[in-house]
């Protein structure tokens, strides 16, 4: 039994987590078993995920398998493309400069802020009432 090659990569962003497997192939994607297309319905999603295949020219070249779960979709599909950047460094990394530059490989920081007690959220207050 030949095992095929394969390049793994971990993507986050807000509360998804994106498990990315590349795998030598035609270029089809596949996420959590189900088409790209038909998982992300809107094209803005699919544009982002494609993007750091694009950048490196390997978009006709690898297979795309990802299991992402958490969070909404513009979330997921930003840990999706974190982690496809970063299943491209596996399998080369002098794509490394090139990725950075584009800023691929930053996790995104950024997270709902918490609800603050005594109040209606994290930044509304309840209206002031001088009497």
């Amino acid at each position: 039994m030949a095992t095929t090659v394969q390049y793994y990569g971990t993507g986050r962003r807000k509360t998804s987590v994106a498990r990315v497997w590349l795998r030598p192939g035609r270029g089809e994607m596949k996420v959590n078993k189900r088409a790209v297309a038909e998982y992300f319905p809107r094209e803005t999603h699919r544009l982002l995920i494609a993007q750091p295949l694009e950048l490196t020219g390997t978009a006709a070249q690898f297979d795309v398998l990802v299991n992402v779960g958490g969070g909404g979709l513009s979330g997921q599909a930003g840990a999706v493309r974190h982690g496809i950047a970063r299943a491209l460094l596996v399998y080369d990394d002098k794509l490394r400069a090139q990725l950075k530059r584009a800023g691929f490989l930053t996790r995104d920081p950024r997270m709902k802020e918490r609800k603050k007690y005594g109040q209606p959220g994290a930044r509304k207050r309840f209206q002031f009432s001088k009497r």
